[in-house]
C-alpha cells in the first residue's frame, strides 16, 4: 500500500520512536513491561506490520532498547549522540537527527515524517492511517492526535498557590467564569501519534501554522508515572 495524494502523488513515509534509556519519571522506563512485553515492544510491534510505512526506526542511545526494538521488528541504524538524549532534549532536535541520518543511510528523501511515543501503547493502525491521509488530503504541515479535556480541568478553572502561599486562579481571566457553558473546548495531545511533512522538521517546527488535529475519542493512557505504568500493565492483560 502506498499513501497517495488525490492529485497521484506518491508519499515516503518515515516512522521514528524517540526511546532514550534514561527516564526521571520512570527508570528504564521504555523496556518495562506492559502486558507482558516491553513498552517498546508495542509501538515496534505494530510499525513492523504496517506497510503503508517505508521505514519505521527507534532513535535510542541504548543498546539494550536497540537489541529489544530490533526483536520486535523495527531497526536502529544508529545510536543517538549524548548530546540528543538528555532530560532537557527537546523532540525537534532528536527528529531532525533521526531525519537526516536515515536519508543517508537509506539515500532516500522522505516526505512525511511520524513519531511515535512509546509511552502511549494504545495506538492502533487506523490513528496513524487517519493522521497521515489528513495530513495529506487537507494539504497541512503537521497532524497531532489529541484528546478532548473535561471541563473541570479547563484552564481558566485552574488554580495555584502564590509565592506568599495564597490560593489564586492561575489565569486571572478565571475570575470572571460562573458556569461551564462559558469556557470553549480544549485538547491535549495524547502522543498516540505527530505527523510532519519534511519542510516542518527541517524548519524545526513543531507546531508550524498549518497544523491540524485528530480529536481521539477512546480511553488512553500516556504513561509517565508509576500508576499510569501500572494501569496500562492492566488494561493490556486484560484486553
Amino acid at each position: 500500500m502506498t499513501i497517495k495524494s488525490s492529485s497521484g502523488k506518491s508519499y515516503k513515509i518515515l516512522a521514528i520512536i524517540p526511546a532514550r534509556g534514561g527516564s526521571k519519571g520512570i527508570k528504564n522506563k521504555n523496556i518495562k513491561k506492559v502486558g507482558d512485553i516491553p513498552l517498546i515492544g508495542h509501538t515496534a510491534r505494530l510499525l513492523s506490520s504496517i506497510k503503508f510505512i517505508d521505514k519505521s526506526i527507534v532513535s535510542t542511545d541504548s543498546k539494550k532498547i536497540k537489541k529489544i526494538s530490533e526483536n520486535y521488528g523495527v531497526s536502529v541504524p544508529f545510536l543517538r549522540p549524548t548530546n540528543l538524549s538528555g532530560d532537557n532534549v527537546p523532540d525537534i532536535p532528536v527528529l531532525q537527527h533521526g531525519l537526516n541520518e536515515c536519508e543517508r543511510i537509506y539515500k532516500t528523501k522522505f516526505d512525511v515524517i511520524l513519531m511515535l511515543q512509546p509511552t502511549s501503547p494504545m495506538r492502533s493502525k487506523s490513528i496513524i492511517l487517519n493522521a497521515i491521509k489528513k495530513l495529506v488530503e487537507e494539504k497541512l504541515d503537521s497532524v497531532w492526535s489529541v484528546s478532548k479535556v473535561d471541563s473541570k480541568f479547563h484552564p481558566l478553572k485552574i488554580l495555584k498557590i502564590t509565592n506568599r502561599g495564597y490560593l489564586d486562579f492561575y489565569l486571572s481571566e478565571g475570575a470572571n467564569i460562573i458556569n461551564r457553558q462559558m469556557l470553549d473546548n480544549t485538547f491535549q495531545r495524547n502522543g498516540l501519534v505527530y505527523a510532519f511533512k519534511r519542510k516542518s522538521i527541517i524548519e524545526g517546527k513543531i507546531l508550524p501554522k498549518k497544523s491540524g488535529y485528530l480529536i481521539v475519542d477512546k480511553f488512553i493512557i500516556n504513561i509517565d508515572n508509576y500508576k499510569e505504568l501500572k494501569d496500562a500493565d492492566e488494561f493490556f492483560k486484560c484486553s
